[in-house]
């Protein structure tokens, strides 16, 4: 079965950053709903149209491609005393984002009475490889392309 929209597709995909270092080794699968549903990059979505299981390749993405850029407006502080209880440096906090909405921010650093947030994905800003082979294809059930993702075995669990 070759992939297209609302086909269910399950891959290995190794992560590596263009300088080398390894994100992701690849070996647990993953499953993803093809067809512009904002499961995987649009660039590796685009690399996959119409191959079959089988298929291997390695796609370069530039950061905007990827993760995207740093935003510096993401790049933030609250006062330690304001700070939850628990959380450590690489830990997350929900705070409102510079739009108003809800985001996840990174615990980059405490530093005396203040505790530094980065709201930034951490591989944004960098150019990165992704090398794909994909393990199997299939139909997307009703449900999955309503939710928009795969269910089951590699995809999301209810």
């Amino acid at each position: 079965m070759k992939i297209t929209k609302n086909t269910a597709v399950t891959l290995s995909l190794k992560v590596t950053g263009a300088d080398g270092i390894v994100y992701d080794d690849g070996k647990q699968a993953m499953a993803y709903l093809h067809g512009g549903y904002d499961n995987l990059f649009p660039k590796l979505e685009a690399a996959l149209e119409g191959q079959e299981a089988g298929f291997q390749t390695t796609v370069a993405l530039a950061a905007e491609d990827a993760f995207g850029e740093r935003d510096e407006a993401l790049v933030t502080s609250m006062p330690k005393a304001d700070f939850p209880p628990g959380i450590k440096v690489g830990g997350q906090i929900q705070r409102p984002g510079p739009d108003g909405e809800p985001r996840y921010y990174f615990v980059t650093k405490i530093k005396g009475p203040v505790v530094l947030l980065d709201g930034n994905h951490p591989l944004c800003g960098k150019a990165m490889r992704f090398g794909i082979k994909v393990l199997s294809v299939r139909e997307a059930s009703a449900e999955e392309i309503a939710h928009q993702h795969v269910h089951g075995e590699h995809g999301h669990h209810h």
